[in-house]
């Protein structure tokens, strides 16, 4: 094997981009493995444990490590990262100025009401309260940001008449703009105020595909209604729509709340009428939300579309032990009261992001997880949109039917509408070709999971 292992100081990508440019060159002929990635320590240890001669490097370098079969096979591999890192090279400035340097001088330069923040998470609260400070809005997609920097930059916004969505705001559609992991919806009456993201795209896929669009989706992070946090942005936002026009009903989505919080939040003096889509025991699944918001909208309800698993000879009646590996931490809270047995694991949660890109996105710790179940029912969820791997069913298609020959059941929920990039229905027909039974609901996969576990 030939090796190709370079340090490049004061080059930075963001992971996402770094991600996308060593998945395109692990496709390249010949190249066995390939790590582009910023040289944090986590990044740096993961070259030396693939057997990398790693140089010294600070986090702020681009390490890249490279191995192929031939020198010829390296070098063509070679001549790709570059194609790969000019292609996605940030724009340079077209004013003939120097590019702002901070989210204060950016706010000065363009006319803008709203920041988006996608640091590191140690980053994050600086750039926020500049935003904030700048009287901007600010959607922080940045995970791992300490809660007591969160109350406080919740506190000021609200000092200076600004929103702050998240931390570890996923997913958002204002005035029609989808930002973060956003799916394609068309406009409409419905708002949502939403602790989750994927508990967001769940309900607005269905409420899509069922023919209903939304006004804004307004994120505020999945830790908004927790007993520390208060619900300090659930309540601007509740009122923000609640003054918004076009805006007829309003949908409140969190993962499980703090009780004494939700009850506060259920009891604000709103004209609007609110659907509350809070999980925990004894409430509402998503999907029953999306309905009973269709109902009083004078809606019908469909039938959610599902796509059954291939029939499999010698398939169990009782296929035991039921695994949750999930992206979205809110639709794995959903299935597991749902399926109410098995173990789950949301591979989304700060624990598993920390230096790496998020599940929806970078698939490896999932595709490892489900490598290595042996039996039993695996049951998994599939995100899409824009922001979100732009074919997942790729990868996670053959990975099913080496799973499938070993005798596992795949149950997947697909999350998406069928005006995403990825082909709602495609990705799902090729899901199912492959040996998983799919459904768009997630509470129905869930269901189906925890039969097919003997439950």
């Amino acid at each position: 094997m030939n090796d190709l292992v370079e340090v490049r100081p004061g080059v930075y990508r963001d992971s996402v981009t770094l991600m996308r440019v060593s998945r395109a060159l692990t496709g390249s002929p010949g190249v066995a493995v390939a790590v582009v990635a910023m040289a944090t320590e986590l990044n740096l240890g993961l070259a030396r444990d693939l057997g990398f001669a790693v140089p010294p490097a600070t986090p702020g370098d681009l390490l890249v490590a490279v191995r192929a079969g031939s020198p010829a096979e390296l070098e063509d591999a070679a001549a790709e990262l570059e194609r790969q890192l000019a292609a996605r090279a940030p724009a340079s400035g077209t004013r003939g100025e120097a590019p702002p340097r901070t989210t204060r001088s950016a706010a000065r330069a363009f006319e803008a009401s709203l920041a988006l923040v996608s640091v590191p998470g140690e980053h994050a609260f600086a750039e926020a309260l500049d935003a904030v400070e700048a009287g901007l809005s600010v959607m922080i997609f940045s995970d791992n940001v300490p809660v007591e920097q969160e109350i406080l930059l919740k506190d000021r916004a609200r000092a200076r008449g600004v929103l702050v969505m998240g931390p570890d705001c996923g997913t958002a559609v204002v005035g029609g703009a989808g930002l973060g992991f956003a799916n394609v919806l068309h406009p409409g009456p419905v708002g949502l105020v939403a602790a989750s993201g994927t508990g967001a795209q769940q309900v607005t896929s269905l409420l899509d595909l069922a023919g209903v669009g939304v006004s804004h989706v307004l994120g505020v992070g999945g830790r908004d209604l927790s007993a520390e946090v208060g619900g300090r942005s659930a309540v601007q936002a509740l009122r923000a729509l609640d003054e918004d026009p076009a805006t007829e009903l309003i949908v409140l989505v969190s993962k499980p709340p703090a009780p004494e919080v939700a009850s506060a939040v259920r009891d604000l003096d709103l004209a609007t009428p609110v659907v509350a889509a809070l999980l925990g025991p004894g409430q509402d699944d998503l999907t029953t939300a999306a309905e009973k918001v269709l109902r009083a909208l004078g809606r019908d309800v469909p039938e959610w579309p599902s796509w059954p698993a291939p029939a499999r000879a010698g398939r169990r009646d009782a296929a035991g032990t039921l695994r949750g590996l999930y992206a979205g931490g809110t639709l794995c809270a959903e299935a597991a009261l749902v399926a109410g047995t098995g173990e789950f694991t949301d591979f989304g949660d700060d624990a598993y992001t920390q230096g790496r890109a998020h599940p929806m996105i970078d698939p490896a710790l999932r595709l490892e997880a489900l490598r290595g179940v042996a039996s039993g029912v695996v049951l998994m969820d599939v995100v899409l949109g824009h922001g979100a791997d732009p074919d997942p069913s790729s990868w996670l298609a053959p990975a099913i039917g080496d799973a499938a020959a070993r005798g596992v059941d795949v149950v997947v929920a697909v999350v998406g509408t069928d005006g995403d990039p990825q082909g709602l229905r495609a990705q799902a027909a090729r899901l199912s070709e492959a040996g998983a039974a799919v459904f768009t609901s997630n509470a129905a996969a869930a269901r189906h999971a925890r039969l097919l576990a003997g439950g």
